[in-house]
């Protein structure tokens, strides 16, 4: 492997036309940096310079080395400033994914992000923890915001990093004829006869809401499925059944109250910034930064907090 400090001084010897000149130009002394061409010579096996007593040229064979000598210098220099650039947070890229509900604080994240680093290219795809945590494993996304349901098999995160960022708590979701009279929580048993809003059942979130009702001792009589909260919450509102939803996804309604649920206890799903391990991107590490900086802004309701003035 050709020594890149040594091709520096062949090139100024070419530029200079001296030994001296290289090295005024790299602040050594003369015989430092023949010493360095020397061995240079020595690791080819071919001279480059004609040394005379008083000149040096270079021979065929070091011309031709000091162009290309230029032309590597120029690309690890390149090379270092976009290395320092993306360690700056000035280049580079940042690839983002997250659940729907999520982007009530991931957009903001990315936003703060965006204005931090315009340098950093910056994308964003809409994924469901099952497609995200296996983007993040094949190098397709850096950066991906994951939950993680109690009741349901932990995915693989062989070789994977997660950062927590907050517990959502399940909620039931109630029509204006089935609104308790306090505030207070409900479990789930009370409604044990009432009809069901639930997702289809090839989503994970269905498994959830049968294995929720099953440990409050009942099977769910489920009349309406959809994979949207913002449907589901349509159909609640309009009196067709209730619904347990995520806190992040529980957006104020007319037509809809939401409760606390007292049991079964433990409904609740843990969200996560999931990532390589081996990954030691600063963009991804100031992603996840903000992302936690933005999850924490949100009162339990999962909306931002006001604060006073």
């Amino acid at each position: 492997m050709l020594d890149l400090r040594r091709l520096g001084f062949l090139r100024d010897v070419a530029r200079t036309g001296s030994i001296a000149g290289a090295a005024q130009l790299a602040g050594r002394t003369a015989a430092a940096v023949s010493q360095q061409l020397a061995a240079l010579e020595r690791d080819l096996g071919v001279a480059l310079l004609e040394r005379g007593p008083r000149s040096v040229r270079l021979t065929d064979a070091g011309r031709v080395l000091a162009e290309h000598a230029d032309r590597m210098l120029t690309e690890a220099d390149s090379a270092e400033q976009a290395v320092r650039r993306v360690a700056g947070l000035r280049g580079g890229r940042v690839r983002v994914a997250a659940f729907g509900t999520a982007a009530r604080f991931t957009v903001p994240a990315l936003a703060a992000f965006r204005r931090a680093a315009p340098g950093v290219e910056l994308s964003f795809v809409e994924l469901e923890p099952e497609e995200s945590v296996h983007a993040v494993r094949s190098g397709e996304v850096d950066v991906a915001v994951t939950h993680q349901y109690a009741q349901l098999p932990p995915p693989d995160l062989r070789g994977l990093r997660q950062t927590p960022l907050r517990e959502d708590r399940l909620l039931l979701a109630l029509p204006p004829s089935r609104s308790p009279a306090d505030d207070g929580p409900v479990a789930l048993s009370d409604h044990a006869r009432a009809s069901w809003i639930s997702p289809r059942p090839s989503a994970g979130f269905q498994a959830v809401v049968e294995l929720a009702c099953r440990a409050a001792g009942f099977e769910p009589d489920v009349g309406f499925r959809t994979d949207s909260y913002e449907v589901m919450l349509e159909l609640v509102a309009a009196d067709f059944g209730i619904a347990l939803v995520p806190e992040l996804a529980a957006t104020p309604r007319a037509g809809v109250t939401y409760r606390d649920i007292s049991a079964p206890e433990g409904l609740s799903r843990q969200v996560h910034a999931t990532t390589r391990h081996a990954d030691p991107s600063p963009s991804v590490a100031r992603v996840v930064e903000l992302l936690v900086e933005r999850v924490s802004s949100l009162d339990g309701s999962g909306r931002p907090r006001r604060h006073p003035g």
